[in-house]
């Protein structure tokens, strides 16, 4: 009976920590207003500059890129990307961005570009790869959809 009442003793039932996982909260999702001017030279060359830029940023599914609007007084064209996760203060890497600008597809960088881009009212100043295939912005998303340069 004693050998039985010491083991009972030894192995304690109670678990310590939490009892239900911790709940996982996704985050944000905001709205950021879009921006892209044209290269100067743009200016008079007719078909090429009048296509569609169309703007990708990574955190879209493949097929949800989007076309911007030209603004009828000038080279800049805008829309609004939808469904965008807050990413700042900095939790994760950097968002990247880039367009496709049909006046540039017949350089090297066969039209991506990711200079003269505004995410959220913030000129991008972080741009990798510019004048290839690859180039991109990067840019983190504040909760009021504002942008901000990483660095």
């Amino acid at each position: 009976v004693l050998l039985a009442l010491s083991l009972a003793g030894c192995y304690e039932f109670h678990l310590v920590g939490p009892e239900d996982p911790p709940t996982i909260s996704p985050p944000e999702i905001v709205s950021v207003e879009i921006s892209y001017r044209q290269p100067d030279a743009c200016e008079g060359r007719g078909r090429a500059c009048e296509g569609n830029v169309v703007f990708y940023g990574s955190w879209m599914r493949n097929g949800a890129e989007f076309s911007l609007a030209a603004d009828a007084t000038n080279r800049v064209w805008r829309g609004t990307a939808y469904g965008v996760p807050v990413n700042y203060p900095p939790r994760d890497a950097p968002y990247s961005v880039h367009v496709y600008d049909p006046f540039l597809s017949q350089t090297s960088s066969r039209g991506m570009a990711g200079e003269r881009i505004t995410v959220g009212g913030e000129k991008l100043m972080e741009v990798a790869w510019e004048g290839t295939v690859h180039a991109r912005a990067l840019v983190l998303v504040d909760q009021n959809g504002q942008g901000h340069n990483p660095y």
